[in-house]
């Protein structure tokens, strides 16, 4: 009877184990993905650990998707784990990622042999445990790129928030230029997360017209944040993604203040009727960043 005991005990014992693995695995998330790279380049995937449990890598594929169904997996072959709250990143050539992008922690690459091939237009990205079962999946396409960018090779997509559905397509988008178009490795560039809410700045009115009649002549924009020591840059962009205007260079933004765009260029020229993109990047001491864009129009008064 006492064996019998110990038996069960041992049985329960594993389980817990078993069921505790499994439900740190549902932890880790897919972060971001580089998978139309420079020539000569190759792809990278990033993971988070958003749970409160480390995570043995070697518990974790990357699958190879085909025909709405799994057709290969890919071990991390590493004794390694994904600690909560942070990242690792996996690709076939860790030296070419630390040439071409800003890695800021280079023990967080995985090195591996192969991994799935990420096409260049679109594309399924799977991670899933041993038993083939998925942890999350997210299907991209080119068209989640930015519309500014004229070119998004090498650019990386970055997930925006860990507590929305990865599947959400408004959830991803292009890593920015003053990260160097991907962040491997650490924090997301275009990351919801922190330092501000997409609220705090307030563009008024959408629609103005700098003809000197009085009546919305000037772009006002206000801002109210919790962190009095956030540097920024400010700065119009137009429909063909050259900027315009730079209204902020490496300012201290302060808790509040007030910006204005007069509807010139750099020049000093008017700046023809359109729709244009107000651009505003925030950074931290610690070398957090995040970026928000408002779109508005100029129009002409005469």
């Amino acid at each position: 009877m006492r064996e019998k005991k110990l038996y069960l005990a041992f049985v329960l014992v594993a389980l817990s184990i078993s069921v505790g693995s499994a439900c740190a695995q549902q932890g880790v998330k897919i972060s971001e993905i580089l998978f139309n790279p420079v020539a000569d380049g190759v792809d990278y995937l990033e993971l988070y650990n958003d749970g409160g449990s480390s995570v043995p890598l070697r518990d974790i594929r990357l699958a190879q998707w085909k025909i709405e169904s799994i057709s290969k997996l890919y071990l991390l072959d590493t004794s390694r784990s994904l600690a909560p709250n942070d990242y690792i990143v996996v690709t076939t050539d860790a030296a070419w990622v630390k040439r071409n992008y800003i890695v800021r922690y280079p023990e967080k690459l995985v090195e591996v042999k192969s991994m799935p091939s990420y096409n260049n237009a679109s594309g399924t990205v799977v991670i899933c445990d041993a038993d083939s079962a998925i942890i999350d999946r997210f299907d991209y396409t080119e068209n989640m790129h930015s519309r500014l960018l004229r070119d998004v090779e090498g650019v990386a997509l970055e997930r925006r928030a860990f507590d929305r559905p990865t599947q959400n397509s408004a959830n991803w988008f292009s890593a920015s230029s003053t990260s160097g178009y991907g962040t491997p490795t650490y924090a997301n560039s275009q990351s919801r997360e922190f330092l501000f809410e997409e609220n705090n700045f307030v563009v008024e009115p959408e629609l103005f017209s700098p003809d000197n009649d009085g009546y919305n002549d000037l772009l006002n924009i206000t801002y109210n944040l919790n962190d009095e020591d956030l540097g920024g840059n400010v700065f119009v962009v137009d429909k063909n993604g050259r900027v315009v205007r730079h209204l902020m260079r490496g300012g201290l933004l302060g808790t509040n203040g007030l910006l204005v765009w007069d509807g010139l260029d750099e020049s000093g020229q008017r700046c023809r009727q359109g729709r244009y993109v107000l651009v505003v990047e925030a950074y931290n001491t610690q070398g957090r960043a995040q970026r928000v864009k408002k779109v508005v129009s100029l129009v002409s008064g005469h």
